[in-house]
């Protein structure tokens, strides 16, 4: 089969799409016929070596989180899935995978695929919105009438943030580009701030939460815009939220907090539901054949995209 693999961290030329060994499911396992997948920024993290010693690169790695597909072999104690089901799920990041013809993974991380999303869309799903859904409901508790603030609402994870937050009866501010200001709003934001204009950091609002799906404030900085008892997400680790985290644990009202997307059957669920009763839209900025990963990881490095970036795998 066909897959896209690295033997060596860099740039997007050290993507390699080329024939490897098939997998072969374990008795936990389904063997998946990839149709989509799509491209994460732990992807190309990975793939720098931005996340050692998290991940050593030994010998060949595979990349690829997010799948969706048709499930081609069940292993021996899988219940739940029969051979022909339409899927969507995901891989642990570190280990990759995705990113090819065919994927073997723990069926606890698979789902049916929603009744009203294409391959394509359904591949866009489970990390980004799985970490906006985990985010807001797990870690931040959100509840009817917060404040929420979304720094990143047009991205991958944010365009999901912000529709699952005002499904949620939250007050949403999104903070994004002014090209895209439209866009968010019409996803349901309340506000949005233009980052190229306002800063955020200076409106003078206090909010309940504060998802910061692309990584570029901080919970310092974030303190002075939150509520007594408010909570601060992040998506990237950094010192300082860990030291926010620290101070957190000693009994400090504000809260710091990292999300790390788990493939939890129950929010599988809750996603699929909302998005076959037409209350998310799924966003694509873009769709590559896989066999162009090297252009649409340099086009999400740029951080530009508006929602997904999507790789298209396979006909239907």
């Amino acid at each position: 089969m066909k897959a896209v693999i690295i033997n060596r961290y860099g740039s997007a030329d050290v993507l390699q799409y080329q024939e490897v060994e098939k997998p072969s499911p374990s008795p936990d396992e389904v063997l998946v016929r990839v149709i989509a997948s799509s491209v994460n920024p732990v992807d190309w993290k990975l793939r720098k070596g931005d996340l050692q010693p998290l991940s050593n690169l030994v010998g060949l790695q595979r990349l690829g989180c997010d799948f969706a597909g048709v499930v081609e072999v069940v292993g021996e104690r899988v219940t739940q899935f029969r051979v022909g089901d339409e899927v969507y799920g995901m891989v642990n990041p570190l280990f990759g995978g995705a990113y090819a013809e065919y994927v073997a993974v723990n069926a606890s991380a698979v789902a049916l695929k929603p009744k009203q999303a294409t391959f394509e869309q359904a591949a866009a799903v489970p990390v980004a919105g799985l970490t906006a859904f985990q985010s807001l409901v797990d870690l931040g508790e959100l509840r009817p009438g917060y404040q929420v603030l979304i720094n990143g609402a047009s991205g991958g994870v944010g365009v999901f943030a912000v529709q699952i937050a005002k499904n949620l009866y939250a007050e949403v501010t999104g903070v994004c580009s002014g090209k895209n200001r439209e866009l968010v709003l019409a996803l349901g934001a309340d506000e949005v701030i233009d980052y190229t204009q306002e800063n955020f950091l200076e409106q003078g609002k206090k909010y309940d939460l504060i998802l910061d799906a692309v990584g570029k404030s901080s919970f310092s900085q974030c303190q002075k815009i939150l509520k007594p008892e408010g909570v601060y997400i992040s998506t990237l680790p950094s010192w300082d939220i860990l030291l926010g985290m620290g101070q957190s644990l000693l009994g400090f009202g504000q809260k710091a907090k990292i999300v790390l997307a788990l493939p939890r059957s129950r929010d599988f669920q809750a996603l699929s539901q909302l998005i076959d009763q037409g209350k998310i839209q799924i966003i694509i900025d873009s769709v590559y054949p896989l066999s162009e990963i090297a252009q649409a990881h340099r086009y999400s490095e740029t951080g530009r995209a508006v929602g997904k970036i999507v790789l298209k795998v396979a006909s239907s």
